[in-house]
């Protein structure tokens, strides 16, 4: 949600749930008004916004519920039960759900290197080398997703088709690693690398090199000087493309895919692109074939999150396993605990009278 409707939702709680929000977050949270604690929470919320939102609801979802109990009314033998207990549960059955939270073993268990498997491309992977055929291809998948074999596959089919294929990155460190794990898959023989520090093999029909690199190859073609053999390229594969929205270096993926010459295949890897259908759509208004859009959400490696305290002990961050998908989780107790112990040792008020020697 944004923090328009955050606040909005914080508004309309009652104190009571606000201030049970607050313990562990807001320092002295029991003297604030309801206008500073919601300013108080929101301000919170730029460190960790998806712990607050899903205490927030959990904790709407437990007066929910308890308010229905007390709608239908309670058995028979209990109708002579003070109104304070009603209003007053035990705070350990309103803080916590009734479940028990994971603990770190369960947290830690199954990291490592799995144990070897078949191999088999996954749906989208066969759609972006069958696209990549007549097509530009974006591919937006999460982190882990397999996009590297896309590009692997997709130099091997062009140099087969004795074609010169050029990858990018925007780092000079990546370029290196790039051209280190594709020497071993392909041979030294056929994998070049060109950036500000080396030049190696520049005559390779798979070249490494950063986006910079190519724009000015790209340039120098344009003005009559051709450094790589353009006129047979057939592939450009340019990794992180969600630089194109970077405010200073954006411009040389910009550049870099106008002047990208007709005959070769774009291929556009990313995992964080928030506007891949208006890319999609811009490199089809301005390139000679259509582009395709291959996206998936679902993470082929679960994320799972943890807290180290400054003191170095680690805990889970959440309740669950695994990062909750929705308003449903919360965070973990002893998660809250180290975040109120920290909140207390660096907002705790220092002495104002230092004896100066």
């Amino acid at each position: 949600m944004t923090t328009e409707e955050l606040e909005a939702l914080l508004a309309a709680q009652p104190m009571s749930l606000l201030q049970r929000l607050a313990q562990g977050r807001v320092h002295r949270h029991v003297r604030l008004g309801k206008r500073h604690l919601i300013d108080a929470l929101l301000r919170h919320a730029s460190v960790n916004r998806a712990g607050l939102e899903s205490d927030l609801q959990a904790l709407m979802q437990r007066d929910a519920s308890a308010g229905h109990r007390r709608t239908s009314g309670p058995p028979a033998r209990h109708r002579g039960r003070p109104p304070q207990a009603e209003r007053h549960p035990a705070k350990s059955s309103e803080s916590e759900p009734a479940e028990p939270a994971t603990d770190l073993s369960a947290l830690l268990e199954g990291i490592g290197v799995p144990p070897p498997q078949p191999f088999f491309p996954d749906p989208w992977q066969e759609e972006a080398l069958s696209r990549l055929t007549t097509t530009d291809v974006i591919v937006s998948v999460p982190t882990g997703s397999g996009k590297t074999y896309v590009a692997i596959e997709a130099a091997r089919r062009a140099i087969e088709a004795d074609r010169t294929v050029i990858y990018t990155s925007p780092l000079k460190a990546l370029s290196n690693t790039k051209f280190t794990e594709f020497t071993r898959i392909f041979g030294a023989d056929r994998v070049g690398i060109l950036t500000g520090d080396r030049r190696d093999n520049p005559q390779a029909p798979l070249l490494i090199m950063t986006t910079e690199i190519l724009r000015n190859l790209l340039y120098d073609a344009a003005g009559g000087e051709i450094d790589v053999r353009l006129d047979t390229l057939g592939l450009v594969i340019m990794d992180e493309s969600q630089y194109l929205a970077d405010p200073e270096r954006g411009v040389v993926w910009e550049e870099t895919i106008v002047f990208c010459p007709t005959q070769a295949r774009l291929l556009l890897l990313s995992a964080s692109i928030g506007n891949p259908e208006e890319v999609a759509a811009w490199l089809t208004s301005i390139r000679p074939t259509a582009c395709h859009l291959v996206r998936h959400h679902r993470r082929s490696v679960p994320l799972r999150a943890g807290y180290l305290h400054p003191n170095g002990k680690l805990v889970p961050l959440f309740r669950s396993v695994g990062i909750p998908h929705s308003h449903g989780g919360s965070l973990h107790p002893e998660a809250k605990r180290l975040f109120a112990q920290y909140e207390d040792e660096t907002l705790r008020p220092r002495s104002t009278s230092r004896r100066v020697s």
